[in-house]
This record gives structure tokens, C-alpha cells and sequence, in this order.
């Protein structure tokens, strides 16, 4: 019997107005070649490995970790869990996730299960403005658990799985890359997506030496 799959895709437009994190140059386009003159189309494009829906490798915070081409392919396309964490980001950009959330997910929608990514919703709207850079992710308590358990990737709508008030990256730093754990950062449409029962497909160029680089992300729905 064939499978019906869903497919959602999760993944922002990236061209040269895409927002950045504070300090990366925008991405560079240039034509290299025209149907009009060559018959082809191309161009040549510039742009940080961290920019827009991306993947973080573990050498992105570790030095002689993994790079992205070092990562399995068998890690990119694994059970998803999608954290609602919409109610407590409507109001306070500093909100962090916590054990007590991942509890209260697991109660609703069954334990997340070693091998699995979560990815966590906050529907942020991620303006920059002239202030100083605000926006909900995890927190250290909730992501150390999540190694604990097993997971193999993190993922948020936002643009950093570390809260933006956490200048110093802790859960970057000290618990997710260090034990290998890969992020996708920036993504979109996780409210389509349900909470539990879909599929990771994260599609990242296999560059070598890389700290990360764009990526088309894709849930996977099973409908019956």
C-alpha cells in the first residue's frame, strides 16, 4: 500500500534582503550569465554559511567537530517533535523553554524518543529594530535534558536556538554541538506542521570544511 506523505516546507525565501544575524553582510548576487548573450542562465552568489533557513554544524562552536559534510546523511532525516511554545513567546521575548514545557509537550503528544529533532515554535516575529536583539529559544535546562534523551538536531523559527538576550551561546556552546547535536535556525511554517508524527528532511549541500550553510527543510506529514 502506498504512502501519502504531506509535504511542508519549512524553509525561508533567501535573497538579499533576508533579515541576518546583527554584524553578516547580505548575500551578493551577481549574473554571470543571461539567455539574451549565452543562451543560459546563472549567477554568481556570496553569502555566510549562517544565512537564512541554515544549517548549524558541530564545528560551528567546536573546533575538530564534525563540519557539515561530516554529518550522516541518516541524521538529516529523523522523527520530529514540534514544541508549541507560542503562548509563551506572544508576550516576552526573553521566554525560555524549560523541562516543565517538554513535560507538559510529552503528556500531550507521547515521549521524544532518541534519534528524534525537535523543533521549537515560537511564531516570534523576529524584528530587529535599533534595540537590542530579543527573541524566545531554549533554554539550558530544557536542551540538556534533550541531549540526555538522545535527540540528534534542534531547530527553531527564530534566528538562533539560544534566546537573543544569551550573548554568550550556552546552549550553542556547552550542550548541543559539543555532543554533535546539529540546529536548523530560521524556519517557517511549523504551525502547519502536527506536534508529533512527521519527518525532518533537512537538504544541506554536503560542503566540506563548512560550519553550516543554507538548507531546504522539509516536514514530512503522513495522512491516512
Amino acid at each position: 500500500m502506498a504512502l501519502n506523505l504531506r509535504v511542508i516546507d519549512l524553509t525561508r525565501p533567501l535573497d538579499e534582503a533576508t533579515m541576518l544575524w546583527p554584524g553578516i553582510p547580505p548575500m551578493v548576487v551577481e549574473s554571470t550569465e543571461t539567455i539574451e548573450r549565452d543562451g543560459s542562465f546563472s549567477r554568481r552568489v556570496t553569502l555566510d554559511e549562517h544565512s537564512g533557513t541554515h544549517f548549524d554544524a558541530p564545528s560551528h562552536f567546536r573546533k575538530g567537530a564534525a563540519h557539515v559534510a561530516d554529518v550522516p546523511a541518516s541524521q538529516l532525516v529523523r522523527p520530529l517533535h514540534v514544541v508549541d511554545f507560542t503562548d509563551q513567546s506572544q508576550d516576552d521575548p526573553n521566554a525560555e523553554l524549560t523541562l516543565s514545557d517538554l513535560e507538559n509537550h510529552e503528556a500531550l503528544h507521547g515521549p521524544i524518543a532518541a534519534g528524534s529533532v525537535v523543533f521549537l515554535r515560537t511564531d516570534w516575529p523576529q524584528l530587529l529594530g535599533s534595540g537590542p536583539l530579543r527573541f524566545p529559544g531554549f533554554g539550558v535546562a530544557a536542551a540538556v535534558s534533550l541531549a540526555e534523551r538522545g535527540v540528534v538536531g534542534l531547530g527553531t523559527d527564530t534566528l538562533g536556538i539560544d534566546t537573543g538576550r544569551a550573548v554568550d551561546f550556552p546552549v550553542h556552546r556547552d550542550v548541543t554541538l559539543p555532543r554533535g547535536i546539529w540546529h536548523v535556525e530560521n524556519l517557517t511554517n511549523l504551525g502547519a506542521v502536527p506536534s508529533s508524527g512527521a519527518w525532518a528532511v533537512v537538504g544541506v549541500p554536503r560542503m566540506a570544511g563548512a560550519s553550516g550553510f543554507p538548507a531546504r527543510v522539509l516536514a514530512l506529514v503522513p495522512e491516512i
